[in-house]
């Protein structure tokens, strides 16, 4: 290959989406060490890493940092860890520390400023975001799982469910291959959880019992109320009492009918509340305690619905 001035390639360096070159890189290009240094004099380089450079600026995006990260530490690299989840929208990004990658042992190189993790990732478990070699949501989130605390972990299985980025369930299939790794019991624990689903007579047997020690009376059941077939359902107090086993999976469509069901409820003068089947299940002090409240709180309204389609305004 002809050898080629920088001057020559920096039009094209310029004009990719992340403006980050490595030295081995610019050689492959056709650029001669001399060249290199005489870019770095000039302030067309600026060193990141060692044999790491961004292009006609020191000042980096966010993305360009990212990709400058993983490409120091030599082939085979991926974002991973916090430095991941910032990624992929699942957690707030915090600059100020180390960014994370993961490498395999026998190609890593020491980088300071770089938090490295040493280890094997099959190529099933890294793909590109934005084209920065980053570690898939799913292997992401088990890395994480090992050092959250349940309440955050609950949050960013959250949001990467938001985002379309994780099926809880296929991802609960996917624990059983991944048996004995850092992070798998904390995560399969909080899936479990929010994915837990009771049969419909084993909800009916658990939750009537939890609605009369709350002191009210034994509720209607699979009654349909301004248009929707209802879990629990009250008519003298207009209390509806709705339950859901898949927190977490829920598409935009799941969504907007749950949206519409609550603002139908709400519209005809109905007190919605909502239960998970895990709540039902394990957490029956927390739901007395909530039905009992709301029950004080409302006065019979006389009106005998259960049957009975109640009034609803968003029908034609």
């Amino acid at each position: 290959m002809a050898t080629k001035s920088l001057q020559d390639l920096f039009p094209a360096l310029l004009r990719r989406p992340l403006r980050v070159v490595t030295a081995a890189e610019l050689i492959e290009l056709g650029c001669s060490r001399e060249a290199i240094r005489h870019g770095e004099a000039s302030g067309r380089l600026h060193r990141i890493h060692q044999g790491v450079y961004s292009v006609g600026s020191p000042h980096l995006s966010r993305h360009d940092a990212f990709l400058a990260a993983v490409v120091a530490v030599g082939p085979r690299g991926a974002l991973s860890h916090d430095s991941a989840a910032a990624l992929w929208g699942i957690r707030r990004d915090r600059p100020a520390l180390p960014i994370e990658v993961s490498v395999p042992s026998k190609v890593a190189r020491l980088r300071p400023r770089l938090r490295i993790h040493r280890r094997r990732l099959d190529p099933g478990e890294v793909t590109r975001r934005y084209g920065i070699p980053v570690t898939t949501p799913a292997i992401t989130l088990l890395d994480l799982a090992a050092r959250l605390e349940e309440p955050e972990l609950e949050r960013t299985l959250s949001q990467a469910d938001q985002l379309g980025l994780i099926d809880p369930e296929r991802l609960q299939r996917k624990l059983v291959h991944w048996t004995g790794r850092t992070g798998v019991r904390p995560l399969r624990g909080t899936l479990f959880r929010h994915t837990f689903r009771l049969t419909r007579s084993e909800l009916e047997r658990l939750f009537i019992p939890s609605a009369i020690r709350a002191g009210l009376a034994v509720p209607d059941t699979r009654q349909t109320v301004t248009g929707f077939e209802v879990d629990f359902f009250w008519p003298t107090l207009g209390l509806v009492v709705e339950t859901d086993g898949l927190r977490y999976h829920r598409t935009p469509w799941q969504q907007a009918k749950d949206l519409r069901r609550e603002q139908a409820h709400s519209a005809a003068g109905l007190t919605p509340l909502r239960f998970t089947h895990w709540q039902v299940k394990y957490e029956t002090t927390t739901v007395e305690r909530v039905l009992r409240d709301v029950g004080k709180r409302l006065t019979p309204i006389g009106v005998a619905m259960a049957g009975r389609d109640v009034f609803d305004p968003y029908k034609d």
